[in-house]
């Protein structure tokens, strides 16, 4: 069997062990608990957010939900044949300029519901037959999710968790997602930190992000994938090339290779366009798309490194 696959016999998510011994129930209430005086993702703005006070992310007590559907857009080791189970979060922890989701990362487009509701989409989404629950920007409703997780296990919850995320996560929170999250998809935006000011609203971006990532893959390794070549654990990151490098993508490449594994997969991706406050043109050095060659100069880098590329180009 090659050295990145797992036998789908007998398969369970990690979570399912912690069910069992009543760990995720605990987990769950220490981090609603948590929400009076948040502190989970790196801004730590102490929002009481169970008495209806936001800090940066906006977000509230309640999760509020865009749309959740089986993605067929994935990445082909998530979406298999039958999809990946796809749960868009609206609000944000960041303030990217360039957001392609615009309208719920920025707008909040969605729906709020109770943590009961949310279990009951990842239960729905298992039913048509997804491969995996994708939580899709969650860094702010980490605590809502581990909850909606706990739930859903108990009625039968048995798929992958993804956590679909921009890099921006503290220690403390991925460390209280230890064996909930099987597989981590964090998208490593920008190496210097002040471009990540400029065009993140985080100047500290780039040392969150290594940190966070090398944290993740302590957790979960080298993705794996089964006997289908649908992924079951591990990391899988995800690199936007931006007009002009301004996102590094050189440095990026290289950190992947030689901090984080040489054996990590990566998806390096080419669809940035002008969209949310560039469109906007205030900000003219990247309100243009990426060119062929720009893109081809990070991808033959990466498959130098000898980093494992996902399989769609250009």
């Amino acid at each position: 069997m090659d050295r990145f696959a797992l036998s789908s016999l007998g398969y369970e998510p990690a979570y399912a062990a912690l069910q069992r011994r009543g760990e995720l129930a605990r987990r769950a209430r220490q981090a609603l608990a948590g929400l009076e005086h948040c502190a989970f993702c790196p801004r730590r703005c102490g929002a009481n957010r169970l008495a209806g006070e936001t800090g940066v992310c906006r977000a509230g007590a309640r999760v509020r939900v865009a749309s959740y559907f089986s993605h067929m857009g994935e990445e082909d080791c998530l979406r298999g044949r039958h999809g990946s189970g796809t749960i868009f979060f609206a609000h944000c922890n960041l303030r990217c300029v360039f957001c392609q989701n615009y309208e719920t990362s920025h707008l909040a487009e969605g729906v709020d519901v109770e943590i009961e509701r949310l279990a009951a989409m990842m239960l729905e989404l298992q039913e048509h037959g997804c491969h995996n629950i994708n939580l899709v920007t969650p860094s702010h409703v980490v605590p809502q999710i581990i909850g909606a997780v706990a739930l859903a296990a108990e009625a039968g919850l048995r798929l992958p968790i993804v956590y679909n995320t921009s890099a921006y996560d503290s220690l403390e929170t991925l460390r209280l997602l230890e064996d909930i999250v099987d597989i981590y998809m964090p998208d490593f935006k920008m190496w210097n930190s002040e471009h990540a000011r400029r065009y993140l609203t985080a100047a500290d971006y780039p040392d969150v992000a290594r940190q966070a990532l090398l944290e993740m893959h302590r957790q979960v390794g080298d993705l794996m994938l089964d006997e289908y070549g649908v992924a079951r654990r591990g990391l899988l990151v995800r690199h936007l090339v931006m007009p002009g490098n301004v996102a590094d993508s050189d440095a990026i490449l290289r950190f992947l290779a030689e901090a984080v594994s040489p054996h990590t997969y990566v998806n390096v991706m080419a669809q940035y366009h002008p969209s949310g406050e560039v469109s906007a043109r205030r900000f003219a050095e990247i309100n243009r798309p990426l060119t062929r060659a720009e893109f081809a100069a990070a991808s033959q880098l990466a498959g130098e490194l000898g980093l494992r590329l996902d399989s769609r180009r250009w």
